[in-house]
């Protein structure tokens, strides 16, 4: 385990690591400062290259110490981070609880909705609670899951209201029972931050999130009657991915300041509910965030490999994005293989010149595709 491999870091170095804060940008270091190995890292940025990815993030200790960018992409155009969208909502949806603007995760969902007549409200449907809807536990029936038929997202957006289209849904399933994907549930988490602020999830993220990590380069569509996207639509720049990495890895605490209450992360952490995958068993999900618990990481998961990975015991936040499926389990043992030490590794300007040519090498290579806008959520 790599919390066995590596142990706790000591109380002084953990306060060193939590002075280095990315504002209004991030510090860089070199792998080897940070205990890291460049030949390791430059086979990583090859890699990349062949699961087409269009950028590849890593900060240790708060610093940068990988920045590698594939043509022609560039690392100052926003990009369409997909489903990591939920995971942005389900964060405003933490503050909104830490604030007390709502009062319980387990208040049921169509409380919030009392001036609406949705089809078939039985008992199961009066039953869905807001953590339903974080860990895709609703019951609601939905085509989409996490293959290639999305019969109902493509029904969704032809309809004029979303929350009426989704909440109209029979029920498939007692609430709490079983996992189903379903960006259904996320944009209802970001209809409810409407209801309880009055204003789109975009506004309350530029004063709650955005504003205090100092993201401000970014888009974020809104349905027909004016409600952000909650299960898709958000494009960020890479290294603002890194920074809500970063507000994670440093449990809730940005600068001086608590933006998101430790219990969330402990349980984004330590997620429990099994996303009954065949192709990787070990997956978990708890509030809109994926979990290898095995391998102590978390991290959110967009279509096509938009991920923002955390592996807390490494001190470590990983940004990928691109245009095709993403193997995490593989991709957080290259990462976690890389490490060396918690401290500097003497220099290596081998390793160093090996990384350089790596990086030289993508970044002027000739890509036909377009950047950042995969065709899918």
């Amino acid at each position: 385990m790599l919390l066995a491999a590596f142990g706790l870091l000591d109380a002084a170095a953990q306060e060193r690591m939590a002075t280095v804060w990315p504002s209004p940008d991030w510090q860089t270091a070199s792998p080897e400062d940070e205990g890291m190995d460049s030949e390791a890292l430059a086979k990583l940025v090859v890699y990349g290259s062949a699961r087409s990815f269009d950028s590849l993030l890593i900060a240790r200790h708060g610093r940068l110490v990988l920045d590698a960018y594939y043509a022609p992409y560039s690392a100052n155009i926003p990009h369409a981070v997909n489903s990591t969208t939920k995971s942005i909502v389900a964060t405003l949806i933490a503050m909104l609880h830490a604030d007390g603007v709502l009062d319980s995760l387990d208040h049921r969902i169509l409380d919030y909705f009392p001036d609406r007549d949705f089809a078939i409200a039985d008992d199961r449907k009066k039953a869905i609670t807001v953590q339903h809807l974080l860990n895709m536990t609703s019951g609601l029936a939905w085509d989409e899951g996490l293959g290639e038929h999305w019969r109902s997202l493509t029904e969704l957006k032809r309809s004029r209201d979303w929350v009426r289209f989704i909440l109209d849904r029979p029920m498939a399933n007692q609430p709490g029972e079983t996992f189903y994907y379903n960006s259904g549930n996320s944009h209802l988490l970001s209809a409810l931050i409407t209801r309880l602020t009055g204003k789109p999830a975009e506004d309350f993220a530029r004063s709650r999130l955005f504003g205090p990590l100092g993201i401000t380069n970014y888009s974020w569509p809104r349905d027909p009657l004016g409600q952000s996207y909650g299960g898709w639509g958000l494009s960020l720049k890479p290294r603002d991915m890194a920074k809500i990495g970063y507000l994670y890895l440093r449990h809730g605490r940005w600068g001086d300041k608590e933006l998101l209450p430790p219990q969330w992360i402990e349980t984004v952490s330590h997620a429990t509910v099994n996303m009954n995958l065949p192709a990787d068993r070990d997956l978990r999900y708890a509030n809109q965030f994926w979990a290898l618990p095995d391998k102590h990481v978390f991290m959110t998961s967009g279509y096509q490999c938009q991920v923002i990975m955390v592996l807390p015991d490494l001190d470590i936040v990983v940004v990928t994005t691109g245009r095709d499926s993403c193997p995490l389990g593989k991709l957080a043992d290259a990462i976690s293989g890389a490490v060396r030490s918690d401290t500097a590794l003497p220099a290596s300007p081998e390793a160093a010149a090996s990384l350089v040519r790596a990086i030289r090498e993508i970044s002027t290579s000739e890509l036909p595709a377009t950047p950042g806008a995969p065709a899918k959520q």
